[in-house]
């Protein structure tokens, strides 16, 4: 190979390959923490492989799904807050198979970044191995992208890949089994999760509060601390329910918030009619509409409120599906009907 004097590297040009290798080896026990029937979590090849039949499936759909965490991240980066970002990232893929009736089988995940920092990356990705714990998939590889220009200094941007399976009978919505008069069971949320963001640090704005100011609405933690609680994931509390047949729909409920998602668990016959005083709604949700001046509507749409999910089921499961959640530790709770 020709010897060029003053030749150029990719270091020089920015990109740091002996740091994303340093990165591997700190994640590769994060990894291997996340194994689970079907998948060794083994990382360093160019695919991840799965065995259906290892984790207990016979005639298997396979459901994928793909999310971020959006400007929650500015947070992270402007607090130095990245340890549950990952959490968020898992929970927004996971969480969306349950809607599909599908256990979390992998997870993959793409870190983006100007210049590499494999401390705060290694700490980005802990989360992410602790969501998928949390989920019960298997953590199988991913992605880190060292790109110079693309992003500020400092800034980062996650997005997540998860892929889970459901039996082919088992699959949601039963939109032909849903009739007026089923139940919606909501399941509480820790805050906005990981949606309506760009507007909350506008309202954070208008306050003129600082991030490690006493949160007005929970005044024993600091307003970055309240605001990055990260988002529930529901997979061990709502997978019995579904194996058991109990859920006719489910709805995560994320970008739209309970206006838009809704609709996507039911038939276009039936509507949502929620009672929106049947809840304990999060204080956090008071203080961003009354300092936003925001309105019910735009509440309603931007965020959850107080629900991360929703679960439609019969008026006669009702009460089993309540008992398995609570003894679970969700807080749950019937907050409407199909009409």
């Amino acid at each position: 190979m020709t010897q060029t004097p003053n030749g150029l590297t990719y270091a020089q040009a920015g990109v740091n390959i002996d740091a994303g290798n340093a990165l591997i080896d700190k994640i590769k026990p994060l990894a291997k923490a996340t194994r689970r029937p079907g998948a060794d979590a083994a990382l360093g090849g160019f695919g991840a492989l799965f065995d259906l039949k290892a984790a207990g499936y016979s005639d298997p759909l396979l459901v994928s799904t793909t999310d971020g965490v959006g400007t929650k991240l500015k947070i992270a980066i402007e607090t130095g807050r990245h340890d549950t970002v990952g959490i968020d990232l898992v929970g927004m893929c996971v969480n969306d198979l349950l809607a599909q009736g599908a256990e979390p089988l992998l997870f993959l995940d793409y870190f983006a970044t100007g210049k590499l920092d494999v401390d705060e990356a290694a700490r980005v990705v802990a989360g992410i191995a602790a969501g998928c714990t949390l989920a019960g998939c298997a953590l199988v590889g991913g992605e880190t992208a060292e790109m110079p220009g693309m992003y500020s200094e400092g800034d980062y941007d996650l997005a997540g890949f998860s892929v889970g399976a459901v039996e082919r009978g088992a699959v949601l919505p039963r939109l032909a089994d849903q009739q007026a008069g089923d139940v919606i069971i909501g399941l509480g949320s820790s805050g906005p999760h990981s949606n309506g963001y760009s507007l909350i640090r506008r309202v954070v704005e208008r306050s003129g509060l600082s991030w490690d100011a006493p949160a007005p609405f929970a005044p024993e933690m600091t307003l970055a601390e309240a605001l990055m609680a990260p988002t529930r994931i529901y997979i061990k509390s709502v997978l019995p329910l579904l194996k058991a047949g109990l859920v006719k729909g489910c709805a995560h409920i994320t970008g739209g918030g309970l206006i838009e998602n809704p609709p996507r668990a039911i038939p276009e016959t039936l509507k949502a009619e929620f009672d929106w005083n049947a809840w304990p709604q999060p204080k956090i949700f008071a203080w961003l509409q009354d300092v936003g001046g925001i309105t019910d509507a735009e509440m309603r749409r931007t965020f959850n409120c107080g629900i991360g999910l929703i679960l439609i089921v019969s008026q006669e499961a009702a009460p089993m599906a309540l008992e398995a959640l609570l003894e679970a530790g969700e807080e749950a709770f019937v907050c409407g009907q199909l009409a």
